[in-house]
């Protein structure tokens, strides 16, 4: 497993709250009151930007963040938005939870349009700062479900 530098796991936290913010209305479409991802994702990216990290504020917004998305558990769309806000905030903590952002997307993509989810997974490949591209693809190819896979063949 890649050990991530400071620097490198900040800009995967930059790119998991893109990955976040481009399936965020599907949660605020159908939870316009409940902004516990757009916390999440606030919180992520004001990591990302000052460094500054207390691990209670970043477990909080992760894990209210993932009980909006059980909330949601009836709205695939919008549980699966949540989720990849709850992950992205974890970036903070362990780089390696940009990828569970980006793999939420995906998930819900998919299941709208496999066209869809893989102009998504090219968009998300692109954004990915080239350094660490690598390792993006290291793990789709590790831990992508076979069954999200076939989305991209």
């Amino acid at each position: 497993m890649k050990k991530y530098s400071r620097q490198e796991q900040k800009l995967l936290a930059i790119w998991a709250a893109d990955c976040a913010e481009r399936v965020l209305p599907f949660f605020k479409k159908a939870y316009p009151k409940d902004k516990r991802p757009i916390k999440a994702i606030k919180k992520c990216r004001e990591w990302a930007q000052t460094g500054i990290f207390k691990m209670a504020d970043i477990r909080k917004a992760s894990l209210d963040s993932h009980a909006a998305a059980r909330k949601a558990k009836k709205n695939n769309a919008a549980c699966f938005a949540a989720r990849a806000a709850g992950q992205a905030v974890a970036t903070a903590h362990v780089p390696r939870h940009a990828f569970g952002a980006a793999y939420y997307a995906l998930k819900l993509f998919a299941e709208i349009s496999p066209k869809r989810a893989v102009r998504e997974l090219d968009w998300q490949t692109m954004h990915m700062p080239k350094k660490l591209r690598k390792g993006w693809r290291d793990w789709q190819s590790k831990c992508l479900p076979k069954n999200l896979m076939r989305t991209f063949l």
